[in-house]
């Protein structure tokens, strides 16, 4: 059983073309991620000034934080067409060499989850993006022949949420590599002025502080909730939004003041209430919630990790003090004690044959 997520579930096309509409422009609009923005800015003034494609740009980091934003504002700099594209579209080398083999001089090429592109195609991209060229197989056996074909000057632009999947022959032919991080809520907070000036929102300090505080670091998530309290507002008739009414509304959706949404919080009941804090093998735990460890593993553990609400040991999941106290559960004695400290010392294969169990 999966349901949508006001937090982490996919997008309808009405949201996603309100999400485009919001998106900056260029550098100067784009808030947050200040050295990245301005190595970036950097790298872009002085391929104008050379009069040359910039280099090839890989960007890396969780999802919502701005990378496809900057592949569109690198084409929009640099006064270039921006082709779009993802790596688990991209399964024959001869699906890449279509792509390439089309591009215009000066074009950014997209590339999105990057990572996910098959190895062939992986291999035809070193020459492309260092040689500007791709040979392009004819024939089979003995018989085959590898036709040269030259590419005009373009620039690739990666984005990856696992950097470290990337092969480092790939990674090295990137000139210039930018990793994003989560948005503070001081950051958050400006980008949800510029968003509610867009959608011509009427929205009081209090309540930007109220929506930035519950979107986990994340303008995506910040821009989908404000759309979610304009929504309550303005069924209820409110015309100002201040920190009161912006509550109500995302309580309503089931966001909580530290920006948990109900599998989250699913996770953590299951952990304390079912398995006395843990520690518990993955498979049990999504049993234990109605998900698929998967959901369980990709969706909702990092945030909670981060927020140091979640721990992951080798002998399984726990469930940390600040989760107790949190959810309103006293916190018994020994979750910081000898006992948790000890979890560290198991060896992989017991952690293994929990979760198998599980």
């Amino acid at each position: 059983m999966v349901e949508q997520s006001l937090v982490n579930g996919g997008e309808e096309p009405e949201e996603r073309v309100i999400e485009a509409a919001l998106r900056p422009k260029n550098l100067h609009d784009f808030v947050g991620q200040h050295r990245v923005r301005k190595q970036l800015a950097l790298v872009l003034e002085a391929s104008k000034m050379r009069g040359r494609s910039a280099d090839h740009v890989l960007m890396s980091g969780p999802p919502g934080l701005g990378k496809t934003t900057l592949a569109m504002i690198i084409a929009a700099e640099m006064n270039a067409p921006l082709r779009i594209s993802s790596g688990p579209a991209i399964q024959h080398a001869g699906d890449l060499a279509a792509i390439l083999s089309s591009l215009s001089e000066g074009e950014v090429l997209f590339l999105d989850e990057i990572h996910r592109m098959s190895r062939p195609a992986e291999e035809m991209l070193y020459m492309a993006m260092e040689d500007f060229r791709v040979d392009i197989v004819v024939g089979k056996g003995a018989g085959a022949t590898a036709i040269p074909l030259e590419l005009p000057p373009f620039t690739l632009v990666g984005a990856t949420t696992r950097a470290g999947l990337l092969p480092g022959p790939l990674r090295d032919r990137f000139g210039f590599t930018g990793h994003l991080e989560f948005y503070s809520v001081a950051e958050l907070e400006l980008v949800l002025r510029r968003s509610a000036g867009l959608l011509d929102l009427k929205v009081n300090s209090a309540g930007f502080t109220e929506i930035a505080g519950r979107s986990r670091g994340t303008p995506r998530i910040a821009n989908r909730l404000l759309r979610r309290v304009r929504d309550w507002a303005l069924v209820h008739g409110i015309d100002q939004i201040d920190a009161r009414s912006a509550s109500a509304a995302l309580d309503m959706y089931e966001v909580d003041e530290r920006g948990l949404d109900r599998l989250d919080r699913s996770v953590l009941e299951a952990l304390i209430t079912k398995f006395n804090g843990g520690p518990v093998g993955l498979s049990t735990l999504a049993i234990a919630v109605g998900e698929e460890p998967e959901t369980v593993e990709t969706v909702a553990e990092p945030f909670l990790v981060r927020e140091g609400l979640l721990g992951r040991t080798p002998r399984g999941r726990i469930a940390m003090a600040s989760a107790w106290t949190h959810l309103g559960y006293a916190v018994p004695a020994g979750v910081f004690g000898q006992e948790t400290l000890a979890l560290f010392g198991e060896d992989e294969n017991h952690a293994e044959s929990i979760d198998t169990v599980g």
